[in-house]
C-alpha cells in the first residue's frame, strides 16, 4: 500500500470502485454506518480500518454479482492493507442512474 494519507486512500478506493464495470453506486449500509469520516465530510461506501477494507455496493440491473464484487476486491486491493470485504447491498432498478 502507498503512504498516502487516509482521506486519499479514501478517496483512491471510492474513485476505484465506481470505475468497475456494473457498479452503480457506493451505499452507506442499512443505518448509513458503513463511511470514512473525514473533517467535514465523509465518504460513504468505504470503511477504512488499520487492517482492512470494507466496501457496500449498489449494482447495475443484469450484472453479474459474484464477478462484479470480485472485480471490485481486485481494483481495491493495491490501494489497502489486509483484506477487502465487498458487500452488494443492492441492485439498482432497470431504468435508474447514480
Amino acid at each position: 500500500m502507498s503512504s498516502d494519507t487516509t482521506p486519499d486512500r479514501a478517496e483512491a478506493v471510492a474513485s476505484a470502485v465506481l470505475a468497475v464495470p456494473g457498479v452503480n453506486a457506493l451505499h452507506a449500509g442499512v443505518f448509513g454506518e458503513v463511511a470514512t469520516y473525514l473533517p467535514g465530510r465523509r465518504i460513504t461506501g468505504v470503511r477504512l480500518g488499520d487492517d482492512a477494507c470494507e466496501v457496500h455496493v449498489v449494482l447495475d440491473w443484469g450484472t453479474p454479482v459474484l464477478q462484479t464484487a470480485d472485480a471490485v476486491r481486485v481494483a481495491v486491493e493495491p490501494l489497502v492493507d489486509g483484506p477487502v470485504d465487498v458487500t452488494v447491498q443492492d441492485i439498482a432498478a432497470p431504468d435508474s442512474a447514480p
